[in-house]
């Protein structure tokens, strides 16, 4: 088949309002640059995409992610493996590898990562759907004070759930998109454990709004796995959410393009860390070593 006839005959079908395009007429396992390049554009269009029928060998997966930049392993899995950037996320009657909070993967990382690239491999007979939701347009629908506030502060974000709360990061609650300009809210109930600038009653308040605010069915899109279905994910302004509400196996295989350091809105930090003598400050030693190794003078 001709790639450029490919690209030219593409089948692009949206799948809701807000985000979500499944794609059909060009086969993933012989991509080319100039497919990859379409495919990118495609991705900043709707945010994340599926290809049904694909069926890539492991291979094949990775070539395709090396396509969009260089690949990364997953931090809290076995690294001791041929292939340490491709993995498989197993599980069995909607428990264990299976990230069933809204997130955007890895935030609690210095840079988090840029796309996922994912292949179902075996899915449950009911259940196990997939949830994004559009963190533009959660940014974008709030109203204009609580934009401004949100533009100049900063969160808190470490693996805890994955049992490793010494590794964190402070980036800002609202990134600016590098590639497209646009604006989108990046706090998840996940990763993020507290907004820097205000006293602990605050944070929890405006961090529980937000993190349910991007979760309103009006920004969302809901996806039914088959077999052999690649999907792709911007990470930069989209958070996720996998139904653990399936019996039997589920595996997902995985290659994650690498990030970069989330651009702020503002000029930060806008404000002063609150509560540098209060009891909540002190017991959080990992947030404290963060906010003196990304802001030594003040802190």
């Amino acid at each position: 088949m001709d790639t450029n006839a490919g690209q030219r005959d593409l089948d692009v079908r949206r799948l809701s309002g807000s985000l979500g395009a499944e794609i059909r007429g060009i086969v993933l396992g012989r991509a080319s640059a100039d497919d990859a390049r379409r495919i990118h554009e495609l991705l900043l269009e709707h945010l994340v995409l599926f290809f049904p029928d694909q069926h890539l060998n492991a291979d094949e997966h990775i070539a395709l992610g090396r396509h969009f930049g260089e690949l990364e392993a997953h931090p809290n899995l076995d690294l001791a493996r041929e292939r340490p950037e491709f993995f498989e996320l197993r599980a069995v009657d909607g428990a264990g590898g299976v990230a069933d909070e809204w997130h955007s993967d890895l935030s609690c990382s210095q840079r988090p990562s840029k796309f996922s690239i994912l292949q179902a491999k075996v899915v449950p007979p009911v259940g196990g759907d997939t949830m994004w939701t559009n963190a533009y347009k959660a940014y974008d629908e709030l109203s204009a004070p609580l934009r401004d506030l949100c533009d100049g502060l900063t969160a808190f974000h470490n693996a805890g759930p994955h049992l490793t709360p010494e590794r964190g990061y402070i980036h800002p609650v609202v990134r600016v998109h590098p590639e497209t300009g646009r604006r989108s809210l990046f706090v998840n109930e996940h990763f993020t454990r507290r907004i820097v600038e205000l006293s602990d009653a605050e944070s929890t308040l405006l961090l529980g709004h937000l993190t349910r605010w991007v979760q309103q069915p009006r920004f969302t899109v809901r996806y039914r796995w088959s077999a052999g279905t690649i999907a792709m994910r911007d990470n930069r302004c989209t958070q996720h959410h996998v139904l653990n509400d399936f019996e039997g196996e589920r595996v997902i295989q995985r290659v994650t393009v690498m990030g970069d350091e989330p651009r702020p809105a503002a000029a930060l930090p806008r404000w002063e860390t609150y509560g540098s003598k209060t009891a909540t400050y002190w017991r959080d030693a990992e947030m404290r070593r963060q906010l003196k190794a990304q802001r030594p003078d003040p802190v």
